[in-house]
């Protein structure tokens, strides 16, 4: 297991510290953050398919309450965005309630990170969380995947415990001993395995957008662009249009939409929910 998962994560590090490869990070990190989502879903018995948690969260009005779906992404994308130079951050995701616990659940999972390996970090800090409040499954996820990032000196916290974990695997994690922490591990394993084959495909998606962006010959195409190689889903009404996000680019609603049917034409995105209206676009699979 550590053999394999060294192996793994080495590749993973690479793809993603390493400019050359292509890999839109901030990309792969928000697919993964509606992934989590999903499966976090699943832990807390609620059960959201992940189109569901994407509408929930994209199509929200502005000013409006989301739901408990859409509050979930919010929670896994302001994740993997932490700053992880800036532990306050983390806490204030949590809850300053939890301030103290959650810096000892960090320093406990970066030490045995340091001794036995990135997994065995993650372990700690999962077992740490849920024999506090076996009930805290996304936090205790979401600080397993900060101590990976830390261990490994990312930018950025990608959420790969969550994504093939049983319920049950999780409670005999602080019940069982080594051999149910063998088997939460081989899951992350597969997981990270995963995420090292989607971070290969968003390299190639990427490359296909950027090839084609000199055919775009709307206003503010190039920032158009920008913000699929970022975004996993797409609102032409409220992320291209009346401004694109980010910038000071005015784009009209029938321009917006105009231009996410050309990228689909092209061959380089897709529409996400089969509807005719309150569409979202992506180049994500």
């Amino acid at each position: 297991m550590a053999f394999r998962s060294g192996a793994a994560l080495t590749v993973l590090d690479q793809l993603v510290s390493d400019a050359r490869h292509g890999v839109p990070v901030r990309l792969l990190a928000n697919r993964l953050a509606l992934s989590a989502a999903t499966a976090t879903s699943k832990l807390e018995g609620r059960m959201a398919r992940e189109a569901d948690i994407r509408d929930a969260y994209h199509l929200a009005p502005p000013g409006e309450a989301r739901g408990p779906d859409g509050d979930l992404l919010a929670f896994w994308r302001e994740a993997v965005r932490l700053r992880l130079n800036r532990p306050g951050e983390i806490a204030d995701l949590i809850g300053p309630d939890r301030a103290e616990d959650v810096a000892g659940w960090l320093v406990a999972g970066q030490d045995r990170a340091r001794t036995h390996g990135a997994l065995a970090g993650c372990m700690a800090v999962l077992r740490a969380v849920l024999e506090t409040d076996d009930r805290a499954e996304r936090v205790a996820c979401m600080l397993s995947d900060v101590v990976l990032a830390r261990t490994l000196n990312w930018r950025a916290v990608l959420s790969v415990t969550a994504q093939r974990l049983p319920k049950g695997m999780l409670r005999d994690l602080t019940a069982n001993g080594q051999e149910a922490e063998l088997a939460v591990q081989a899951r992350i394993l597969e997981s990270i395995e995963a995420v090292i084959r989607l971070a290969r495909d968003l390299a190639c998606r990427a490359e296909a957008l950027r090839a084609v962006a000199p055919k775009l010959r709307a206003k503010g195409s190039d920032a158009a662009v920008e913000l699929f190689l970022t975004e996993d889903a797409v609102a032409p009404a409220s992320m291209l249009s009346p401004r694109i996000r980010g910038t000071t680019i005015p784009m009209t609603d029938r321009a917006a939409r105009r231009f996410c049917d050309r990228l689909v034409e092209l061959g380089v995105a897709r529409e996400l929910t089969g509807r005719s209206t309150f569409r979202l676009y992506g180049i994500a699979p």
